[in-house]
This record gives structure tokens, sequence and C-alpha cells, in this order.
């Protein structure tokens, strides 16, 4: 009977894709399970990158309540408490993406959220730079496991087919946090002078607070596998391993962790490559995310909570044009494109903002910036997942991708400072530079990937195989002439 079952979920998932074998399926069974999926692990994982978002970044709020005054902060020390954070978060992303498996996705995630909640919470009570500094260094070590994790933790549930969009909505978290950010800035302001302390206290704790019980839901909420996942049925799991297995190369030892293919990752030149793009994409990202109050600020006669407001329409328009590209990508398969593309929208909007014109049209700028934004940083976190089937090397790969383009959070600081109010030159023209340089990478792994498949097809790469058994074949990964990159 149970082989009877096998048989029958293994027949449902013979779909045609990218990486996949061809035959039949069962559509509607499989369009069922994806929203159940959805509907288990989306608003959770959003949840959990929106406050992870919102504590890093919120600093760029709590500035405009007297963060700097209040701690005597002078000079560059403000960019500073901002940049340091990348420090301890560079040192551990990969390590934290290597142990994600050993003490399990739930318990390793549900305990990161709670420290790191603990420590953004106490950050409100810090009363000088250096405790400041002290709290920041803290919260990016504890941080830099769930960005990483995450991206991990969906491949175990979505094929490459479903990936970009979920991993899309955790960029959604990051604009709604950027959006959220603003309005409960707006409004925690108003607190500001209750109980002898300054608004930008009432900001960091209150912001903060709901992270720590955010961390005990997740520990309930989130399920290791899908073999471990207690809202589906028995026949949803046998059809999850099925479905997983339909994939070119997605055998059992291929999701299993291996120093082999962690050594794989560091020796090809295309990871190398799409972790030097993120960090020319990121620089828009945490230098954007980060001074977009400050430069809204600069380019008008806003007060303080007028300029929080003005933050919140660019935010929405950056997270609904991802959900709305990365669905379009998701459905063809298609990432290069659509990371290009919008990379050269943001560039236009740097250009208008570096540009002699009225605070009006300069605003218009910051939403250019905003809708290209999250495509072009989001897209590709989804891309280099869907070309490293191996669990190992897919594993090393986004951590390093992460780590790389994350260490622009420690130089993007550096280049928004006061002295460079209100036009902020040099800030928009490196981010504008930056995005450049990732685009034509992008650009160039977009032909090179298509270039593979052509090769693939015409059966160039056949000689690779000849003499190897399934077995073999089916464990080389993406070296292996059946592979099909996403392009």
């Amino acid at each position: 009977m149970e082989k009877e079952s096998t048989n029958s979920s293994l027949q449902r998932v013979q779909l045609q894709q990218p990486g996949s074998i061809e035959g039949g399926a069962d559509h509607e069974f499989e369009k069922k399970l994806v929203r159940k999926l959805d509907k288990h692990i989306v608003p959770m994982i959003m949840l959990l990158y929106l406050f992870s978002f919102l504590d890093r970044v919120n600093i760029g709020n709590a500035r405009l309540y007297g963060l700097e005054e209040d701690l005597g902060l002078k000079g560059n020390q403000f960019q500073t408490s901002v940049s340091i954070l990348f420090v301890t978060y560079l040192a551990f992303e990969i390590p934290s993406n290597l142990v994600l498996k050993k003490f399990t996705p739930r318990r390793y995630i549900a305990a990161i959220t709670t420290v790191w909640g603990i420590i953004a919470t106490c950050t409100g009570l810090v009363n000088s730079y250096g405790s400041l500094l002290a709290c920041r260094l803290l919260l990016g070590a504890v941080e830099a496991g769930l960005f990483p994790g995450l991206a991990v933790y969906l491949t175990f549930f979505y094929t490459r087919r479903e990936l970009a969009l979920r991993i899309g909505y955790l960029f959604v978290s990051a604009a709604l946090a950027g959006a959220c950010g603003g309005l409960l800035a707006y409004g925690i302001g108003f607190l500001d002078g209750r109980s002898g302390m300054k608004g930008w206290r009432w900001i960091l704790i209150i912001e903060g607070l709901p992270t720590i019980v955010l961390g005990s839901v997740a520990y309930f909420f989130l399920a290791d596998s899908p073999e471990e996942a207690g809202y589906l049925n028995e026949e949803e799991k046998r059809f999850m391993v099925a479905r997983r297995g339909r994939e070119v190369t997605q055998t059992t030892s291929a999701q299993e962790f291996h120093w082999e293919d962690v050594k794989k990752c560091f020796l090809d030149w295309k990871c190398w490559a799409f972790a030097f793009a993120q960090f020319g994409i990121d620089t828009m990202l945490y230098g954007f995310s980060t001074f977009l109050p400050t430069i809204i600020k600069a380019i008008g006669h806003w007060s303080t909570a007028q300029v929080q407001a003005l933050t919140i329409p660019c935010y929405a328009l950056g997270a609904i044009t991802y959900l709305i590209v990365a669905h379009i990508s998701d459905k063809q398969q298609r990432r290069g494109m659509y990371t290009v593309s919008f990379a050269c929208i943001s560039i236009v909007g740097y250009g208008i903002l570096l540009s002699n014109a009225s605070s009006g049209v300069h605003y218009f700028g910051c939403f250019l910036v905003a809708m290209g934004l999250y495509v072009s940083v989001g897209l590709p976190l989804a891309w280099l997942p869907n070309n490293c089937p191996r669990y190992g090397k897919r594993t090393a790969a986004s951590g390093f991708q992460l780590t790389v383009g994350n260490a622009s959070g420690i130089m993007a600081p550096f280049i928004y400072v006061s002295k460079d109010s209100p036009r902020y030159i040099k800030g928009h023209a490196v981010s504008l530079s930056m995005v450049g340089a990732a685009a034509i990478i992008y650009t160039f792994l977009w032909y090179w990937f298509s270039k593979l498949n052509s090769s693939r097809e015409r059966g160039e790469e056949n000689e690779k195989i000849v003499g190897l058994s399934e077995e073999d074949i089916a464990e080389l990964g993406d070296e292996s002439p059946r592979f099909r990159y996403t392009i």
C-alpha cells in the first residue's frame, strides 16, 4: 500500500520545467498544496524579516528624534554606529547557514529572533556612544543567520519555479519595514518627552519588544522539513518528497550537506560574480533604506513627521512592484532580464537625484529608485539558488552572496555624510555607479547561462557523462549536461 501511494505521488509530479524531467501532473493538487504551504510559511517568514529589517534600520528614523544630540555623537560617529553592525553580520552569515540543519531551522530561527529582540529593545536604553556600538555589534551577530537561513529554508519546501516569489515576500517585508518604520516613528514620535525619555528611545524600545514575542511564536509555527510539517497530511508529505525528486540532480544525497559541495561553491566563478554584483546592488539597498528620511528631509522644507510620512509611498511602490515582477519571473523562469531592467530604472532615479531640479522632481527620483530597488536586489537571491541544486553548494553560495553583498552595509553609511547635505552628490553618484556595475555583471551572467543551456541542448557536453550510471549523472549537480540553468 505504501509503495502504491508513493508511486501515485510520483505520477502527480512529473512536470516539465528547467532542470526537470517531462511528463503529466495533477496541477490542481499541486496548486492547492502550494497555497497550503504559503498559508503556513509565508506570514511567519514575512513577520520575521520585517522585524529583522526594522530593528536594523530604524536607527535612521531614531536619528530624526534626537539620538545624536542625546548621546553626544560627533562627526561620523552616527555613520559608524550604522555600519558597525555589518562587521559581525558578515562574520556570522556563512557559519550560521552551515549550522542551520544541525540545530534545526525551527529552534535556530526562534532562538536568534528572541535574542535579537532583546538586544534591539536594549538599544533604546543606551546612554553613550560606546554602549550604542556594543548593541549594534551584538545585533549584527545575532541577525546574521536570519535572511540566509530563511532563503535556504524556503528551498526545503518550494521548487525552482516557486522560489523567486517566496524570497520576494522577504523583500516585500523589507519594504513594509521601511513604510511601517516611517509610520510607527511618526506615531511613536509623539511620545517624545514621556517618562523623561526622548522620542528615539521610544522608537527603538517599542519596535524591539514585539520581536521577543515573535521568537517564541516562531518555535511553534515553523516546521523543520516537509516530513515534519504537522499541517500536511500523509499524502501531501509523500507528494512533497516526490516533487523534490522530480528535478534533475535532486537526489537524496544532493539534499545532504557535503563539504565537497561547499568547496565547489568557492571554486565556481559564477558564485563570485553573483557575490560581487550583490555588493553593488546592496550599496543601494542600505544607502537608500537607512538614509531615505535624511534624503527626503534635505530636498524639501518638511517637519520630521511629514518626512516620515513621505517615505511610506516610496516603500509601498517598491513592495508592489516586486510582488508583480517576482510573480511574472517565476512564471516565465527568467531572472536576468528583470534584474537588469529594474536596475536601470533605479539608475535613472539616481540620475534625477543628481540633477539640479526642483524638490518635487527629486522626490519623483526617490520613487524610481524604490521601484527598481527590491527587484534588482531580490531576484538574484533566487537566481543563484535556482542554479545550485545541491544543498551544500546552495547553502554556501547563498551565504557567500549575502555576506559579500552585506559588506556594502559597512560602506553605505559613509557615502551619505552630513556635510554633503542637501544634495548628497557623492552618495547618489556612488550608488548609481555600483548599481551600474552590478547590472553589467548580471547582463553577462544572463548571456552566459543562455549560452550554456544552448550548448547542452545541442549535446556538446554529453561526453561528460559517457560511461556514468544514471545515479552518477544525477549526482553531478549543475555540472550535469542534463541540468538547465535558470536565465
